[in-house]
């Protein structure tokens, strides 16, 4: 394990030893972030990838490059341990679109508006080669934290009954895994960068576990958000803003939208659940209740009938 001696000696061969650190809050994952202050007040972020390092950076040094080559904004890498374990990365700024909209609720439509042109920019271009995809079985697969956290208690029968119906769902509403996927587009990962234009208003985290899905995997993301509601008019605004910019209908954007977010809010329900039970991290426990809520409106989209009549006894009260 890397001990703080070797951030300090990271920190002074790249020339950051009399920068104040700040450790930021951490989410779900095991790495860590900091803000460095310099005497002249710029700042840098400082990333610790953590024991996950060799597995987690390259992927984000890869994504990241591809991002910025289509014209998006991404944090450049500003110095990189020979381990990889510590980073230190622009800082993209101090406001997430969750905490400005906290303070200016009005703006909602406006910063939506700009993260789904991103989405249609990662659309409209090709994305990088050799990551994994998405395909109908492996979504069927990746739900199961759902019922080795959540729900540990189903018979196997019930748990590929789930899983098969999920499949069938998946297959004939999702589409083709084509496009780059982010996977943890959301508003806590997406600093708001008014100063600046275009799609360059958004600055871009979190986007190391990107592989091929569907479109609108990252419009499920970023509209079923786990941790904040987005309002049923901004919902349905920037869907019709997606569907006009992909060149499909609102319909398909919405059968496809249905079908990710099943698939996907099962898993993160098992994934809170994982991190509340065993690992202490009980504020997880809190965001079940809108997670639970975004499957059941989801699952009351009425091309999903059989996933419904099979996980609707499964859920919390029984019926959607």
């Amino acid at each position: 394990m890397t001990e703080p001696s070797d951030l300090a000696q990271f920190l002074k061969t790249a020339g950051y030893d009399n920068w104040s650190l700040n450790w930021l809050a951490g989410d779900a994952s095991s790495r860590r972030y900091a803000r460095l202050t310099g005497p002249r007040g710029a700042t840098t972020i400082l990333m610790d990838a953590g024991p996950d390092a060799q597995t987690q950076v390259p992927p984000f040094l890869r994504i990241g490059t591809h991002l910025m080559n289509i014209g998006l904004c991404a944090p450049k890498v500003l110095a990189l341990e020979d381990l990889n374990r510590f980073l230190l990365l622009e800082d993209l700024g101090y406001d997430d679109l969750a905490t400005w909209l906290l303070h200016r609720p009005e703006d909602e439509s406006r910063l939506y508006s700009t993260a789904i042109d991103v989405l249609l920019a990662v659309l409209q271009h090709g994305p990088p080669k050799g990551l994994s995809a998405l395909s109908p079985k492996v979504a069927s697969v990746m739900i199961d934290p759902f019922f080795e956290w959540y729900l540990p208690q189903v018979p196997e029968a019930k748990r590929l009954e789930v899983r098969a119906a999920l499949q069938t769902s998946f297959a004939a509403l999702s589409g083709e895994p084509t496009c780059l996927a982010l996977r943890d587009f959301h508003a806590q990962n997406l600093i708001w960068r008014p100063q600046m234009a275009g799609t360059d208003r958004i600055g871009i985290l979190d986007f190391q576990d990107a592989f091929l899905a569907a479109p609108e995997y990252d419009l499920v993301s970023l509209l079923r958000d786990a941790r904040r509601d987005v309002s049923p008019d901004v919902c349905a605004e920037m869907i019709r803003r997606f569907a006009a910019g992909s060149g499909k209908t609102v319909d398909q954007v919405t059968s496809a939208c249905a079908a990710l977010g099943v698939q996907r809010n099962l898993r993160i329900l098992g994934i809170f659940a994982r991190l509340d039970q065993r690992d202490g991290k009980v504020h997880y426990r809190t965001l079940m209740p809108r997670v639970i809520r975004h499957l059941r409106m989801d699952l009351s989209h009425p091309e999903l009938g059989d996933l419904s009549r099979i996980m609707s006894p499964l859920l919390p009260d029984g019926a959607l």
